[in-house]
């Protein structure tokens, strides 16, 4: 099996480059932040051959993380290659971080990917990634919650960040304000 190819590539398109080593071009598929910013010197990609009885198909990542995440993501059923690259677009680091505040809203903002493969994937993932909290894939937010997340993210802090904090905080705070104040000390420290 083709684990890793280092080469120049050649010629990319809106999905995939050839990358030529030894002799032959390989066509990799990769996601587009590789491709606009592919380098003009030899490459080293980490690559996951893909076979079903109609296709062959070679995946390229940059690292060998990325490439760890595509193989968990496609061994989840009803995720293929294709959606597994359009998820890594938003970068692993991002990935892991949603997966572990379970934040369904992030994945479904990707096209193709609906309410159900969002918490499929991180139900799927959170057992191997590991998380933070606990899961609650309901998406339903109090309209308190609901109002504190907007005003936060309106001062640039991430929805994953507030939601995450918002669940630990102490039982006493009751009022919108309250609650805003401390999750505010919290973001700070952080």
């Amino acid at each position: 099996m083709i684990g890793a190819l280092k080469g120049k590539p050649q010629f990319f398109s809106s999905n995939c480059l050839i990358l030529f080593t030894g002799g032959v071009g390989y066509k990799v598929f990769a996601n587009t932040r590789l491709l606009e910013n592919l380098p003009e010197e030899e490459l080293l990609l980490y690559t996951h051959a893909y076979f079903r009885e109609d296709t062959q198909e070679l995946y390229g990542f940059l690292t060998r993380e990325e490439l760890f995440l595509f193989e968990l993501m496609i061994e989840i059923s009803g995720i293929g290659p294709k959606m597994a690259l359009a998820v890594l677009e938003r970068g692993e680091k991002e990935i892991r971080e949603a997966v572990s505040l379970a934040d369904v809203d992030f994945f479904t903002g990707i096209p193709r990917i609906g309410r159900k493969n969002a918490q499929k994937i991180i139900i799927e993932l959170k057992g191997k990634l590991g998380s933070l909290t606990d899961l609650d894939l309901t998406g339903k937010v109090d309209s308190q919650t609901k109002e504190i997340i907007e005003a936060l993210s309106g001062m640039g802090f991430k929805k994953g960040e507030v939601q995450a904090v918002l669940r630990q905080l102490p039982e006493g705070l009751e009022t919108t304000e309250q609650k805003i104040k401390e999750t505010l000390k919290r973001l700070g420290r952080s």
